[in-house]
């Protein structure tokens, strides 16, 4: 009736520290708050239950950066919002990946203008863009399970 009856007799099983170490991570992504813009409906639908982002792990948006490592920024980056971004960034704790969701975040989009910078990768390194203006919540889980395989590729050696 316990464990073992349903597993069968599986005996050992063997993996490398490195993949168990990658897929708790990607089982546990706390993704920040950065909505800026009309992508940060489609995030946050992407949290409903017509979608439920919180099967791969996230249950909830966080608000601090202390407590997340993966920045989702939705929608336009202003020039005057950037250094905020920045300083956000900078005190999310490693490792931490960012997506960008969103063709304005992505390029600028339509705002090819002083105010609006174009591209978030000119602040911050970016891991994985989702396109579409705005991105439906399903282009961001493609997106967020993108990330994962990279995650998953990882290596001990990449982290230093």
């Amino acid at each position: 009736m316990g464990l073992e009856t349903k597993l069968g007799n599986l005996g050992i099983v063997t993996t490398s520290l490195e993949k168990m170490v990658n897929w708790g991570r990607t089982g546990a992504m706390w993704p920040m708050l950065f909505g800026l813009a009309c992508c940060a409906i489609e995030m946050m639908s992407s949290q409903a239950p017509d979608y439920d982002m919180s099967r791969f792990g996230m249950e909830l948006m966080r608000a601090s950066p202390r407590q997340s490592d993966l920045m989702i920024v939705a929608g336009r980056l202003s020039r005057k919002m950037a250094p905020v971004l920045r300083r956000l960034y900078d005190q999310m704790p490693a490792p931490k990946w960012v997506v960008s969701m969103g063709d304005c975040a992505s390029c600028g989009g339509v705002f090819n203008n002083y105010a609006i910078v174009q591209g978030v990768d000119e602040i911050v390194p970016v891991d994985v863009y989702v396109a579409g203006c705005p991105p439906r919540p399903e282009a961001l889980i493609h997106g967020i399970m993108t990330l994962h395989e990279k995650v998953k590729g990882e290596k001990f050696k990449d982290w230093a």
